[in-house]
């Protein structure tokens, strides 16, 4: 399993509101919804390490 690290994440009230409804509706804490969607960011955009695209990924169907 990888090292999972911790860090402070400073967000508007409105963002971080937003994602909370997100990972309400998807049956997600609001870490896993934002790692989800940092994931789903990388790979999109071809960045995501390669052992990470498929380590402890969560679904994307709740």
């Amino acid at each position: 399993m990888a090292e999972r690290k911790s860090f402070l994440l400073r967000i508007d009230r409105d963002t971080l509101d937003a994602v909370q409804r997100w990972a309400n509706d998807d049956l997600r804490s609001l870490n896993g919804q934002i790692e989800f969607l940092l994931r789903r960011a990388l790979q999109s955009n071809g960045r995501a390490p390669k052992a990470a695209s498929h380590n402890n990924e969560p679904d994307e169907s709740p």
